[in-house]
């Protein structure tokens, strides 16, 4: 049976598509390249620890946990140092939430892009640290 291999790319609607492209370039540094306004990922290229991944994942119907009820996706970046990429953000004047959480799963942190769009900012745990 084939099967799929894994995430291939994760597509949004924008009101304001030039605006919206932007913010993500300038204030998250996704690679956009504006030819086509998109961006990829190459994980072999941007994986020096080798433990590279991309998730999917079903949450209930009544979560709250993408923000405002009517959003019904979030995306989730892989940072290096969260700390500092919310720092950046606020220096930005980008609408972050101030509570970050940690579990053995790794650090999460969470911005809006100027749709109010939920931004799950994810960094991995060390191999074999604690949590936090």
């Amino acid at each position: 049976m084939e099967q799929v291999q894994g995430i291939g790319g994760v597509f949004l609607k924008a009101s304001d598509k030039a605006t919206l492209v932007a913010w993500y370039r300038d204030c998250l540094g996704v690679p956009v390249d504006m030819s086509w306004g998109g961006a990829v990922f190459p994980w072999a290229k941007h994986d020096p620890r080798g433990d590279a991944m991309t998730v999917w994942s079903m949450f209930a119907a009544e979560s709250d946990y993408f923000g405002a009820a009517t959003h019904t996706w979030m995306l989730n970046f892989r940072v290096d140092d969260l700390d500092a990429m919310l720092a950046q953000l606020r220096g930005m004047g980008c609408n972050v939430e101030d509570r970050v959480e940690a579990s053995e799963f790794g650090r999460f942190g969470w911005v809006f892009d100027p749709e109010g769009n939920k931004v799950e900012l994810w960094q991995p745990p060390v191999a074999g640290a604690p949590a936090g």
